[in-house]
């Protein structure tokens, strides 16, 4: 069925194409099998599964071996007689450090700062308790009261020379300063 256009007294008609096909851009059966890519999308989750499966039974097996495999013998070093020898690098297999009052705290994988937390914890405690020997006696006063101790005018012990009880002596010594060239001197502790 054609159509006729009527306008400035031209006449055209168009002509009917439905017969006509192009067989190379029609849509084939055979080219994509929706049957086959279901069934590999199928066997390949099945796939997966069995695999993932597998592995987790073999890495039980594994598990179970190292667990029967045998000790090393009594003449194999320790892991602690492996370590090289002292002073360690912080954070290091191995490092570690002595508290005061004798504990070992394991530092190996701490960070850097925690060596300096902990000898300043002790630090800390030092001054409010007191300085401690090894047996745990306290040899030092704490700050608070040497601080109270010198502001009640008691003072500080000091060691007397000779027969003047009470009289400090002057265990300093004259040395010259560096800036003066030598020319003046100040007095330093031995």
């Amino acid at each position: 069925m054609a159509k006729k256009h009527k306008g400035d007294g031209h006449q055209t008609e168009t002509p009917d194409v439905s017969h006509i096909r192009n067989v190379e851009v029609t849509h084939e059966k055979s080219d994509v099998s929706v049957r086959g890519v279901l069934t590999f999308v199928v066997v390949l989750t099945i796939a997966t599964i069995a695999i993932a499966i597998g592995i987790w039974i073999l890495f039980g097996y594994f598990n179970r071996q190292e667990a029967k495999a045998p000790r090393p013998g009594p003449m194999a070093l320790s892991q602690e007689e492996r370590l090289p020898p002292e002073p360690r690098l912080q954070a290091a297999p191995g490092f570690s450090i002595t508290t005061e009052d004798g504990q070992t705290r394991n530092l190996e994988k701490a960070a850097p700062q925690t060596e300096y937390r902990i000898l300043r914890q002790q630090w800390e405690e030092n001054l409010k308790t007191g300085l401690k020997d090894q047996s745990g006696n306290v040899v030092g006063m704490p700050i608070d009261q040497a601080i109270d101790k010198v502001v009640s005018g008691e003072g500080l012990p000091s060691r007397v020379k000779g027969g003047a009880p009470g009289k400090l002596q002057d265990y300093a010594i004259s040395m010259p300063t560096g800036p003066s060239s030598g020319r003046e001197t100040e007095k330093r502790l031995q």
